[in-house]
């Protein structure tokens, strides 16, 4: 697959002034300067291919954003080395602007006293965007992100949902060949999301857009993205299939049923030592519920019959653990997994 982004060893590092409480430690760090190193991308190597769609992930702190502002240009590596599309973006970032997209979060690209409409017109003629392509990503951000009651309005009296919903339109409208997500969907209410989340997916699969999207609410990536980084502290945590990441990190699946009379604690107990064999566990037994954990994706349906053997069940589920407790989960261990 050809590469859209390969990134060697990244580093990135700043220095902070160290400052000491009260007047007097003000006026020494006026004589004399005290400085510490902050690292905030370490070694970090990944590629992406053409068309490829990766979420990029971590906690606040863990150099998502810088590491997606040198990707495009904005500020200058320590170390490494760094290209998109073939090109440095520090050094090319005039040349690489004509092939990128991007959305920052809360700082809108639109021009913030004329209407929607004259930034989007303004847009196709600076990217000199062929009409097909105009017409096919314009026609689909008014079908689907809503924007036709927004074209004639000056963007500084747009809410943030709807900025952010023109800023991402804007930033596809030339059907890029790379684009970067930071937040694409903050400020935005549950249904605006779904329809973002559309509007994202179609683009790319019209267009074959290569994505990389940061963002903390990871439905953006669950719905949108095949792969995910992971970042702690400037260093890639993991690298793969969403897939491959559940089941590297997902710690149990569970099966919870239902059943017609309620829980027998004597009952409970009775299973809880059968399933001790095939990796089961129950961890809720009251009332009309039965919660049995489990880790070995295999050993469901041998659960499941030994629970039909004891109980009288009205409705049974599987559950996975989501990917947002997986995360959460990863954070919360005071030594995180290589």
């Amino acid at each position: 697959m050809e590469s859209a982004l390969a990134v060697e060893n990244l580093s990135k590092s700043y220095q902070r002034r160290l400052r000491q409480p009260g007047l007097l430690g003000a006026v020494k760090g006026l004589l004399a300067s005290q400085f510490e190193q902050i690292q905030a991308v370490q070694g970090l190597s990944f590629s992406i291919g053409r068309g490829e769609k990766v979420g990029l992930i971590g906690e606040n702190g863990a150099g998502k954003s810088t590491t997606l502002k040198m990707l495009t240009g904005i500020i200058v590596p320590t170390g490494g080395r760094l290209e998109v599309l073939g090109r440095v973006p520090w050094k090319e970032r005039r040349q690489l602007a004509l092939n990128i997209g991007v959305v920052f979060g809360q700082r809108p690209q639109l021009l913030w006293d004329i209407p929607v409409q004259e930034t989007f017109e303004l847009l196709k003629t600076m990217y000199r965007i062929p009409e097909d392509v105009y017409q096919a990503v314009y026609g689909e951000a008014l079908r689907r992100l809503g924007l036709g009651p927004l074209l004639g309005t000056p963007v500084r009296h747009l809410s943030l949902g709807q900025r952010m919903r023109c800023d991402l339109a804007a930033a596809l409208l030339h059907a890029p060949a790379i684009a970067f997500l930071d937040e694409p969907t903050i400020g935005l209410d549950l249904s605006v999301k779904e329809q973002v989340r559309e509007f994202i997916t179609d683009i790319q699969a019209k267009f074959g857009i290569t994505l990389l999207i940061t963002t903390h609410d990871l439905k953006d990536i669950t719905e949108t993205c095949d792969r995910l980084l992971l970042l702690d502290k400037g260093r890639l945590l993991f690298d793969g299939s969403i897939r491959a990441f559940e089941q590297k990190y997902a710690s149990d699946r569970r099966i919870v049923a239902e059943t017609h009379k309620p829980v027998d604690p004597s009952a409970a107990q009775s299973l809880s030592r059968d399933i001790g064999n095939s990796g089961g566990k129950v961890v809720e037994a009251g009332g009309h519920r039965l919660v049995v954990e489990y880790r070995e994706e295999g050993a469901a349906p041998t659960l499941i019959q030994l629970i039909l053997q004891q109980f009288q069940v009205v409705d049974i589920n599987l559950e996975k653990t989501d990917i947002e407790t997986i995360v959460t989960r990863i954070y919360r261990q005071p030594s995180l997994p290589e």
